[in-house]
């Protein structure tokens, strides 16, 4: 049995490995468009590769996963967490967990994981060929015929996995819409907010803990570390609120306005006691000069003059009207978001080739035999944290495993 893989990032490794173990006497290829095969992987995590998450503070799939959720709640019955942490800790990666449940290889470098992806690979003879571009697909009576490199290079394979990754351009999806698949449109989907309010664009570096996040004039929230920068919001916080509405925030073209809990109580009434409560304790202090919530001061300082509120006044003269505007200003700031960024080299989009395309049991192709899919090239997109590499190897292990048994 043929079997070629289309795409050299993680999901086409681990799909290749899989299926030359489930049938070692096939002939399993691994094409690369590139120069250099898990490019992406080399700079996950900050070229540390978060590879997977413990999934200790996921209760839903859906809080991973926006877009695919159902999926991978069905394949990880096959090939979960647990079982991508065994797999690599079992071919000599020693791997640690953080506090924040990412997991990392314990020599914080990617070139471990590209390491033991390669080397494993290459003992089970997967074959590595680079600088190759499917172009076309043409489903012939008994195999697939791939054509590349604009017809300089041409093969013919039993089984073909499609792990190309996300394109920020329909158009990379051309040749898979003409064969009957559904394609959804990509659009980014980890990236952060451009603000222009030049008041807090000064606080860039300020990092607030526990913030919680929301689109306005919508259900979207999240929660986490936010980052101030120089051009409006990063952080956690801001780049799953990016994922959960990313086709949201593209239908309005990044215009939209963003909610801000800085000190995570949701509870007005408590924030509003906790404020009586200062002013009873501490009313003949200035307000600038005690911060709450363990607010950065710059922060402070900022929140107080957002709701008109002088750094130099005392506790005491308070009054109804300037706590009621504090609590609003802690609990619900609003800032307009005016454009996005890219998150460093990690883009992902979310789009590409429908669900509705695909056997979720198997990532075969509804409309070709013997073509699979299997990573980012389907609609399956997750927050930061190592959910996508999670989802990578889920589903390249899937797909590589029915490719080679059917």
């Amino acid at each position: 049995m043929r079997i070629a893989i289309i795409g050299g990032g993680a999901a086409g490794f681990f799909a290749a490995i899989r299926a030359k173990e489930t049938r070692p006497d096939s002939d399993v290829a691994i094409y690369e468009k590139g120069s250099r095969p898990l490019a992406k992987v080399a700079v996950t995590g900050g070229g540390r590769c978060n590879l997977t998450n413990s999934f200790a503070e996921i209760r839903d799939l859906k809080q991973a996963y926006p877009r695919g959720d159902k999926l991978m709640k069905r394949l990880f019955k096959t090939f979960d967490y647990h079982d991508a942490y065994d797999w690599f800790e079992s071919r000599g990666v020693e791997l640690v967990t953080q506090d924040d449940e990412c997991v990392f290889p314990r020599s914080q470098s990617s070139q471990s994981i590209i390491d033991c992806l390669t080397n494993n690979a290459r003992r089970l003879g997967v074959k590595i060929i680079t600088r190759h571009a499917l172009g076309r697909i043409i489903p012939q009576a008994d195999n697939l015929h791939l054509i590349f490199n604009n017809g300089l290079y041409e093969e013919d394979a039993d089984r073909v996995i499609i792990t190309t990754g996300g394109h920020p351009q329909e158009d990379a999806f051309r040749y898979l819409q003409d064969l009957g698949h559904q394609i959804t449109p990509p659009v980014p989907s980890l990236f952060t907010f451009n603000i222009t309010d030049k008041p807090l664009r000064e606080l860039m570096g300020t990092v607030v803990e526990n913030a919680i996040t929301t689109i306005v004039g919508t259900k979207t929230r999240s929660e986490g570390a936010l980052l101030i920068t120089h051009w409006g919001m990063s952080g956690p916080a801001i780049l799953r609120l990016s994922s959960y509405g990313a086709q949201w925030t593209a239908e309005k073209d990044y215009r939209f306005h963003i909610g801000v809990n800085w000190i995570g109580e949701t509870n007005a009434s408590k924030v509003g006691e906790a404020l009586m409560e200062t002013v009873i304790k501490n009313g003949g202090k200035q307000m600038g000069n005690m911060r709450l919530y363990d607010l950065p001061s710059r922060l402070w300082l900022h929140l107080l003059k957002r709701a008109d509120i002088p750094a130099e006044k005392r506790w005491s003269e308070l009054g109804k009207k300037g706590l009621n505007k504090l609590v609003e200003t802690l609990t619900n700031d609003c800032y307009a978001v005016e454009g996005k960024s890219s998150w460093r080299e990690e883009f992902v989009t979310c789009g590409g080739v429908s669900l509705a395309s695909i056997q979720p049991n198997t990532l075969e192709s509804k409309h070709v035999k013997g073509l699979y899919f299997a990573g980012e090239v389907c609609d399956v997109d997750a927050i930061t944290g190592g959910f996508n590499l999670q989802a990578a190897w889920t589903m390249g292990y899937v797909a590589g495993s029915h490719a080679a048994s059917d």
